[in-house]
This record gives structure tokens, sequence and C-alpha cells, in this order.
């Protein structure tokens, strides 16, 4: 895609969510806090592993959308557990971790409405998370599954035109997969492995990624909320 196509979709995007911010609608109403603030919201689940993980990666992903978007955002993320009475104003659950998680019968329920009404989970698997979430999903979802994104799906070009998920770090190794669980043609679910967007995000001397890794995974941090705000 030229340049110029760039620019077009990324101001149409901009557009598009102010319009729905006006009319007071959609997405962008659910989005916003009582300040009027574009937040998303870190979910705190059980089972051992650290949910709260990478604690600079979302004040830095939200300070960057603004940035790049002119959308304004919130300081720092809300935290929420899935029995919170604010849980449904959130139009985006981010989680990640090393270690296990768990939910009971009542959070999976709980989980399962949230999405099914409209909801939009991230999990971004920072090493370790992988055979628990997985298994969370099929709990979750027993008739569905984890599938894989192609690189045309529009979770890629949505604000950028990127190739697919990038690989910040290797860990095993393994190529970075990007996953979805979709619901009556929709994404309600989007996994991202073997890449860790999470760790590059955070403050640059944290990890010591370089500039082209960090700025990967900035762009892809971006289009997932672009999507998220944006999404029929």
């Amino acid at each position: 895609m030229t340049i110029l196509g760039q620019n077009w979709r990324r101001l149409a995007c901009a557009a598009a969510w102010s319009l729905a911010l006006l009319a007071g609608n959609g997405p962008a109403r659910a989005a916003t806090g009582d300040d009027g603030l574009v937040n998303v919201a870190r979910l705190q689940y059980g089972g051992g592993g650290d949910w709260y993980c990478n604690p600079t990666s979302l004040p830095n992903w939200l300070a960057l959308f603004t940035q790049r978007t002119g959308i304004p955002t919130a300081a720092r993320e809300a935290v929420v557990t899935l029995d919170s009475e604010d849980l449904h104003r959130h139009p985006l659950l981010y989680m990640s971790g090393h270690g296990r998680v768990a939910l009971t019968a009542a959070e999976l329920d709980a989980l399962r409405r949230y999405l099914d009404a409209g909801g939009f989970l991230w999990a971004d698997d920072n090493y370790g998370l992988n055979a628990s979430f997985r298994e969370m999903v099929s709990q979750l979802y027993p008739d569905g599954k984890l599938v894989p994104l192609g690189s045309d799906h529009p979770l890629y070009h949505c604000y950028y035109d990127l190739p697919g998920l990038p690989k910040i770090h290797e860990h095993d190794g393994d190529p970075a997969q990007g996953f979805g669980v979709v619901r009556n043609g929709r994404l309600v679910i989007f996994y991202s492995w073997s890449s860790d967007i999470g760790d590059g995000l955070e403050d640059a001397d944290v990890h010591g990624d370089p500039p082209d890794v960090r700025e990967a995974a900035s762009r892809m941090a971006v289009n997932v909320l672009t999507y998220a705000l944006t999404r029929p």
C-alpha cells in the first residue's frame, strides 16, 4: 500500500472515532470514562500468573496511541476483575503474564457475556501463559477454538499496514503467530504468541530492545486498539 493510502486510512480511522464519540454511541461511548478519555483495562485473573507484569507497557501504549492518532487517552490503564461492576465500560481487556491462568465457572460466564456483548480480549503471552490460556479458551467456548490469523486479517491493516505479528523476543525461537476466536463472524479474542508485544512497549531501559523492535511493537499495539475501537 502506498504512503498516501496509509495516510487516508489513518485519517478515516480518526474521523470514524470522532464521529462516534460526538454521537455518543457505538464503541467510542463504551471506551471513554467520565473524563471522556479512551482507556483499556488490564485483567486481574487467578491461578498464580503475574497478571501485573510489564508495569510500564500499558501507560506507554496509551500515550503512543494519542501521539500517533490524536485521540486522547488516560494516563494509566484501568485494572478490573471479571466481577467488576464497570467491566462492560471497557471495550478492550488486556491480559498477559508468565504463569498459570485459571478462572472459576462464574468468571468464565462473566467473560463469555462480556465478549458476546461486544467486548474484545487481547491476550499477549509473556512466555509461560500458553498452555493454561489455551485450556481457558476451551472452557470458555467448548464449541470454538483458537485459529491462526492470516497476514491479510484486518487487525494487521486497520491503522499501520503490517505483514503480520512482529517478533519481539526470541524465547524458544518459534515464529510469532497471532491466533483468534471468532464468534458470529466477529473476532472476540486476539492471542499474540511467541512475540511478547508487551515487553516491546515497556520503557526502553527495561529490556534494551533496539528502536526498530520497539517500533514494531508500538505499531502492533496501535493496530490492536484501533481495531477494538472501530470494528463493527
